[in-house]
This record gives structure tokens, sequence and C-alpha cells, in this order.
């Protein structure tokens, strides 16, 4: 798609992880004042504002915030909710308010698979592709996999208790890193003409005793993969302190990639940001190093 003027590019979810990557790699591109960074709480995105960016409040839950946010936007990338509790409500709520404000393209952040997945995360995604292609709106959906941070963020308890647990069988895993979900859609904002879907996911897929291994290899402390019932998994953790929808949306997700639902090896990833996707060691080799607990994201 051409303008005749530069494009104004909106991140909603400015504030998040994924959101300010996004940003972060739009800014080597683009001029700041190109870029509009939308959060609930404008003060958390206060150090983008401070580099030129255009800050906006956008609240999914307040429609009378997203009209002002959306005024003039040609772009948008609608970062999915990390309420996975009713959420398409509040993607609608965005749509909508993109349709009253003429907006040109919007990039949603979706999950691998969307319309095929048995993961009880898709269901969100599919409603929220539905009311998107229903809408008169050109739109990309960005079909993201799973992100390896995800697994990183129980580092700690795999090497206190010398195991990683899970529920996953021998499914194989085609993760990515945060970064490179970002890079695919800063890529997918600038594009002239983009692809209407794209299913993203790393180029090496790994099982979770693989995984364990490299945990193993990198902290030369013995780590193994213990593999459970989903329902064990689940109680595992509660157990360890896992609020029980957060404990339910892992269990079912390695339940699902003991199916193959996390599995993808079309590449699309690495063509897109023109690079190979991040390896599963990479990660680990810098949760290793920071020796941090990361959050889930929720597609």
């Amino acid at each position: 798609m051409s303008e005749s003027r530069r494009p104004q590019i909106l991140i909603t979810g400015a504030n998040g992880q994924l959101g300010r990557l996004v940003i972060a790699k739009l800014l080597q591109t683009l001029p700041p004042a190109q870029i509009t960074a939308a959060a609930r709480h404008p003060a958390s995105v206060s150090d983008l504002a401070a580099l030129g960016v255009d800050v906006r409040v956008a609240d999914y839950d307040r429609p009378d915030t997203l009209d002002a946010a959306l005024a003039g936007i040609d772009r948008m990338l609608l970062v999915s909710s990390n309420n996975v509790t009713g959420r398409a409500a509040q993607h609608q709520n965005v749509i909508e308010a993109a349709l009253r404000a003429g907006v040109r393209l919007v990039v949603y952040t979706s999950i691998l698979h969307a319309d095929t997945s048995t993961l009880a995360l898709a269901r969100d995604h599919r409603e929220t592709e539905a009311l998107l292609l229903k809408a008169d709106l050109d739109t990309v959906m960005l079909r993201n996999g799973w992100y390896t941070e995800n697994l990183v963020m129980s580092l700690e308890s795999a090497l206190a208790n010398g195991a990683h647990y899970g529920c996953a069988g021998d499914g194989r895993i085609a993760a990515a890193s945060r970064a490179d979900y970002a890079e695919a859609a800063a890529a997918v904002l600038i594009a002239e003409q983009p692809e209407p879907v794209y299913e993203l996911a790393g180029d090496n897929s790994f099982t979770l005793t693989e995984y364990a291994a490299e945990i193993s290899r990198q902290s030369q402390q013995s780590v193994r993969y213990v593999d459970l019932s989903q329902a064990d998994y689940d109680a595992a953790l509660v157990a360890a302190g896992l609020p029980a929808p957060l404990a339910g949306m892992l269990a079912n997700a390695d339940a699902c990639a003991a199916e193959g639902y996390l599995f993808d090896d079309s590449g699309e990833l690495s063509r897109l940001i023109g690079r190979p996707a991040t390896a599963m060691g990479n990660v680990v080799s810098a949760a290793l190093a920071a020796r941090s607990v990361l959050p889930v994201q929720a597609h």
C-alpha cells in the first residue's frame, strides 16, 4: 500500500514487552514522530515520549479513549490483550474504533494456526480474526508461535529441582524469541504489500527433553524432563503458586504441543525478518546470564 504521505503507525500495548520491542525496531528506520505509542497509562511510556514518539491513552475497556487514540492513524498493530478471558470483546472495541477513525491497515497478533489450533488460547484469536475479516479494513494476521521465553520463565525452578516438568511428551515445539516476533510485526507495518496471514514459528523445533538437555549443557547442572499427565501438571503448577487460570493455560499448551499444535516448519518467520529465528539455546543462554524469571506472554 502506498500513501501520498508517510503513514502514521500506532502500536497498542506499547508499555508491554512486545510493544516496546516493536517500537524499538521501528525507530531504527522511522522518525519518532511517525510512531504512536498507545497505552492505558501514558506515564509508563514517558521514555518514548522523550524520544519524540507520539504517546496516547488507549484502554481496550474504555471505547471513549480509543477514538482519540486512533485519530489520524493509517496503520496499527493490535497487540492482543493479556486478559485471556473475554478479550475478544476488548478487541472488538478497538476494531470498531479503527473503522470509525478510517485506519487503513490493522495488523493483529494472533496465534499459530489459529483456524485449526486446539489450544484454549486460540478461541479468542479465532473470534478476533473473524471480527477483523467482517470489518471493512485491510488486515494482516500475525499468527505467532510459542515464545521461548514462556519456557525459560521456569528456569530457576528447573535448576533448583533438577527437572523441568510438563505434559508435552515428545511433541516438537517450534518456538522463537519475543524479539523475533516483534521484528516480524515491525516488518509488516512498514511493508508495501504485506500478506494477509503469516504463520510464524522458529526454524529449529525441539522437544522438552531436548530443552532440558540444553539447560544441563549450558548450566553444567543435571536437569531432566519429567513428563506428567495434563491433570498432574496443572495441579503441580497450582501447587507451585501459579494462579489457576495461568496453570491451566500452560498445561493445555503442553498437551497441545504433544499433538503437534506448537509445531510449524514453513520458515515464514525467518523469511519475513530476513535472518534465522533466534535459537532456543540462545534464549536459554540469555536467561541463565540474567538468572531472572520471565513472565508468560499470553498470546
